[in-house]
């Protein structure tokens, strides 16, 4: 083969692999795109037929580039921590809070969806146990602005949930008396940040 055919076929395989990483990329970008318009914690929507639609490319096309939904959901997870400004490898201590930020200021602009409606019973026990949380926190904290006691009422409220306790359990393997224990570990923590005076807007709070 002449010089001028292989560059010629070295030129062709190039072209082909960038044109090739350009769909991937408008694949990815579709899905991220995708995402944004559902709940954070629901993707049962985002098929490999919706993100081929939004992409404007066929099935067989995303399957190409992408074995499953799973391996494309990998990759869009990577494309929004990206968006977010959010290295999850080789992170410290000290990065902890400042990526829970970046995180949640990127999580605001996703739907707010609520994961189930609450019945009545269950609607007005949940309104209960915020009125105690504000009151008990109303006291040890007086000087603070109301917005400040609001964070911390609400702070405990997580802690306290059902949800932050499963979690626990499932997807941390501990054992039901270690997320007890784990949980209320927090609690007490915060509950010694609020008798000391150290709010979530004081410059010490974090």
């Amino acid at each position: 083969m002449s010089q001028t055919g292989q560059e010629r076929r070295q030129y062709d395989s190039r072209l082909r692999r960038e044109r090739a990483a350009q769909t991937r990329d408008r694949i990815v970008a579709a899905g991220a795109q995708l995402a944004h318009e559902v709940p954070a914690w629901d993707w049962h929507s985002l098929t490999i037929r919706a993100i081929a639609e939004r992409a404007g490319v066929s099935e067989r096309t995303v399957y190409r580039h992408f074995p499953g939904e799973r391996e494309l959901h990998d990759a869009m997870i990577q494309r929004l921590e990206e968006e977010a400004g959010v290295t999850l490898e080789g992170m410290r201590l000290e990065d902890v809070a400042t990526a829970t930020a970046r995180i949640f200021a990127h999580v605001s602009s996703f739907p707010l969806v609520p994961r189930m409606a609450l019945d009545a019973t269950l609607t007005a026990a949940d309104q209960q146990r915020r009125a105690a949380l504000l009151s008990a926190v109303a006291e040890p904290a007086a000087g603070w602005p109301e917005t400040d006691r609001t964070m911390a009422a609400a702070t405990l409220d997580v802690l306290w949930s059902v949800m932050a306790y499963e979690r626990l359990v499932t997807a941390w393997d501990l054992t039901p008396e270690r997320a007890s224990t784990a949980l209320t570990w927090a609690i007490g923590l915060v509950e010694d940040a609020i008798r000391e005076g150290r709010g979530p807007g004081s410059p010490g709070g974090g």
